[in-house]
């Protein structure tokens, strides 16, 4: 027989929207000769909808929605996920339709409560296998979370399933292929089913579903997979022996993997919320550089508008540089300078400020004032306003509130400065439009004369070494140090990620490319007393 796998891209609550994909991938995969076609996990609500779930009114629409789908179906089977409520329980579902009607339901036995997942504030769990017959073969059904560990594709296995069906919406970080691999290959090994694994894609907020839909034999081997960050419909045949090898996407690299994650993000934030364009502050930069890339990749250089805001500070080299990258990248580009607003925030505190030293307080309102006059354009034409700023900084807090933090997404949220430049040479291996200036100058944010981002901060192949072992693996700090880091570096560092909790919380929400992004799976205390011992 000819299974289906609709590597859709749903967007969370558009329950009518999504039931219409699900039913053109149907009509598609019947066309092609499928009688058996898989969606992903919660493909009917989209993944997640969080507190949407908390609503009778939007369970009851989705239960709604799910029957009037399956008065749509035949000639094919459908295995469907969507939220399910049973009296006052609510399941993370998976539904089988044919023939007009749901046939049987699965509630998912798992449910994730780390990271980014939240599924026990929401459901119940799950107690019964779900074992359906199609064609003289019998499959049993997994929801994502329930494939990570033994019992449920067991209790599948024991009802009788010959094939595991597993819906998917795993949210990407860099690397997590092989370790769905991995997971799927032991569970064959415990059960000797093979297995279809069909996941979800897209971006929803700081999450991107990066697809990567897979089968595996009942040997371990994989058979077949759909490419990463593409919408796609898949067909497999599966025979006595198991699934028929056929195409497996080419791997690609680490570097090509975040840039089509973050370009992924970046589409679907601004087209799904009905923005007109972006616009970006252009420093001359790295970081504006490559968000600017990001943003014209992501959305055509028709909807790109990158602003130049040159200040006394900044150098005639990065006018020169941000010029070029946007004719390289042919955008809209203007220039607004600065100068004449800034002396007359200056003229207006000179009696408040009596002669004080130039400091932070000046650079900040430099910042600031390029936030306000971005904002002003975004108000303008409806578009959204991208931040260009890194996780290094914003780990230590190297970002002013209201300044370069004021917009609505955060683009390179979750990179750290050292992925920037790897990222900056990935794009210039597609085509050259970063000029190389850009990337071997000194860092720096230009807010007073002869500044560097190391005046302030450690070498920044120190600094996200750090900032790695801390915030994405919670090293304490004496434990840092035992990698080979400087006590100083060390306690500066961490002292910095601690004292700047309070910025993150107020920063726009970002693409996350890690297993520990400054997001929801980084709950830290804005006030608190406790500090690490060195």
């Amino acid at each position: 027989m000819k299974i289906a796998l609709a590597q859709i891209n749903c967007t969370v609550g558009d329950l009518a929207g999504n039931a219409a994909q699900i039913l053109d991938c149907a009509h598609r995969a019947k066309a092609q000769g499928a009688t058996l076609l898989v969606t992903p996990e919660l493909a009917l609500s989209g993944y997640p909808p969080e507190d949407l779930l908390l609503r009778d009114g939007f369970l009851s629409n989705g239960l709604e929605v799910l029957h009037a789908l399956a008065a749509q179906i035949s000639g094919i089977t459908l295995v469907v996920g969507h939220p399910d409520q049973v009296g006052r329980h609510r399941f993370n579902a998976a539904s089988v339709l044919r023939d007009g009607k749901i046939s049987a339901t699965y509630h998912k036995f798992k449910l994730p409560n780390h990271t980014v997942f939240d599924e026990v504030r929401y459901f119940t769990p799950g107690t019964e296998p779900c074992v359906f017959e199609h064609e003289g073969v019998k499959f049993g059904i997994n929801i994502c979370a329930d494939i990570w560990e033994q019992a449920p594709a067991q209790q599948a296995k024991l009802a009788g399933a010959q094939v595991l069906l597993a819906l998917n919406a795993s949210p990407y970080h860099m690397n997590k292929q092989p370790t769905r691999h991995a997971a799927i290959a032991e569970r064959i090994r415990e059960t000797g089913m093979p297995m279809l694994y069909t996941n979800m894609v897209g971006g929803q907020d700081e999450l991107v579903f990066d697809g990567m839909s897979f089968v595996m034999n009942r040997d371990g081997q994989l058979a077949y997979q759909l490419p990463a960050f593409e919408t796609a419909l898949g067909l497999v045949e599966l025979d006595a022996q198991g699934f028929v090898s056929g195409t497996v996407a080419q791997e690609i690299s680490p570097e090509a993997e975040v840039y089509g994650a973050l370009t992924l993000g970046v589409r679907d934030y601004v087209d799904k919320n009905g923005f007109t364009g972006v616009e970006l502050g252009l420093s001359g930069g790295i970081d504006s550089a490559l968000t600017l890339a990001i943003a014209v990749d992501a959305l055509g250089k028709e909807q790109v508008h990158a602003v130049m805001m040159p200040s006394e500070f900044t150098a005639n080299i990065s006018l020169e540089d941000a010029r070029e990258l946007a004719r390289c990248l042919d955008v809209r580009y203007s220039e607004i300078t600065i100068k004449p607003i800034y002396d007359v925030f200056l003229n207006s505190l000179a009696d408040e400020f009596n002669d004080l030293p130039f400091d932070t307080t000046e650079e900040n309102i430099q910042a600031r004032i390029r936030g306000t006059l971005l904002m002003a354009l975004s108000n303008k034409y409806g578009t959204l306003v991208l931040t260009t700023g890194n996780k290094s900084e914003m780990a230590v807090g190297y970002a002013t509130l209201y300044g370069d933090m004021a917009g609505g997404f955060g683009v390179l949220k979750d990179i750290p400065k050292t992925l920037v430049y790897r990222l900056a040479h990935y794009r210039n291996s597609v085509s050259r439009v970063i000029p190389e200036r850009v990337i071997t100058r000194a860092p720096s944010a230009e807010l007073r004369a002869n500044q560097t981002d190391q005046d302030s901060l450690p070498p920044y192949e120190i600094l996200d070494g750090i900032m790695e072992a801390y915030v994405e693996h919670d090293l304490c700090p004496t434990e840092i140090i035992a990698l080979g880091f400087k006590e100083q570096d060390v306690r500066r560092v961490v002292t910095l990620i601690d004292r700047n909790e309070y910025k993150r919380r107020q920063a726009p929400v970002g693409v996350r490319v890690t297993q520990r992004g400054f997001g929801k799976d980084r709950r830290y205390p804005i006030t608190s007393k406790y500090r690490p011992k060195f």
